[in-house]
């Protein structure tokens, strides 16, 4: 009887107990990137609809390369707001990118000389899909091919998006002024995962609709960021549960463990 073939286990690079191959470390990775990079056509849009040229709204996504700051930056100034006042509401959000960091640089183990290049693909799909695998090789994988991809699609349809808005001339006669924030909550709804996240959301939705007849544009998204360490705050102290034992005539008498005496107790007059 001959042999069988193709029923061993794969082999190659990126397999052994525990890995993943590597074809589906990259196949995640592109569809990560090519997902989320063909994004950068409705930032492009925005920014250019805010007011930004060509020029600068290519160099933002070159150098800042974190959408949903770039995106909370050109709304801002979209609505008037000032341009220190924004980039602050931008750099609190782009904050979270540093604790990524933190995770990564243990989980990648990267040359020292290599880690000022790879922190600028530090956000939020690059950390998801690195953190995701089971595997440093396939991490470092994973987080290169994610990179790479996002990186080169969301500066080409940033481009794209910039050289079309112009094109058209007035972005809100089509519309299109609600791209922005139509990509930034489809950024943001997928991050919401359990209820303390949800309820941070609705309560900054709260303050922002609040703040905005009284703040200039660009404030309200600052005091949005108050939401966070409220909820924290407010759930850690329900956690807590700082109430008291109740103690007197009614307290219930101390449970007996099982199969021993229960605890010697003195009575009133009895020597110590």
């Amino acid at each position: 009887m001959g042999a069988e073939t193709g029923s061993g286990p794969e082999t190659g690079p990126g397999t052994g107990p525990g890995a993943k191959p590597d074809r589906a470390v990259v196949r995640d990775a592109l569809g990560v990137g090519v997902a989320v990079g063909l994004s950068g056509f409705a930032f492009g849009v925005t920014a250019a609809g805010s007011g930004l040229s060509i020029l600068q709204t290519c160099l933002l996504s070159l150098l800042v390369f974190t959408g949903a700051s770039q995106f909370a930056l050109v709304g801002a100034l979209a609505a008037g707001g000032n341009p220190f006042t924004a980039a602050a509401g931008a750099f609190f959000l782009g904050v979270r990118n540093a604790f990524y960091g933190l995770r990564l640089s243990q989980l990648l183990a990267l040359p020292r000389f290599l880690r000022p290049l790879a922190a600028h693909w530090v956000i939020d799909e690059t950390a998801a899909v690195a953190l995701a695998q089971p595997t440093r090789r396939a991490a470092l994988l994973g987080f290169t091919v994610t990179g790479a991809t996002l990186y080169v699609l969301w500066n080409l349809t940033t481009l794209a998006g910039a050289v079309g808005a112009e094109a058209i001339g007035d972005t809100r006669a089509w519309g299109l002024d609600a791209a922005g924030p139509a990509v930034f909550l489809a950024l943001l709804a997928p991050m919401l995962r359990t209820g303390t996240e949800r309820a941070a959301a609705a309560l900054a939705v709260v303050l922002v609709l609040g703040a905005l007849p009284l703040l200039p544009a660009g404030v309200p998204v600052l005091v949005a960021a108050l939401a966070a360490p409220a909820v924290l705050w407010f759930t850690g102290r329900g956690a807590a549960d700082p109430r008291p034992r109740p103690t007197g005539p009614d307290t219930p008498p101390p449970t007996v463990p099982t199969g021993g005496q229960p605890p010697h107790t003195t009575a009133p007059g009895e020597d110590r």
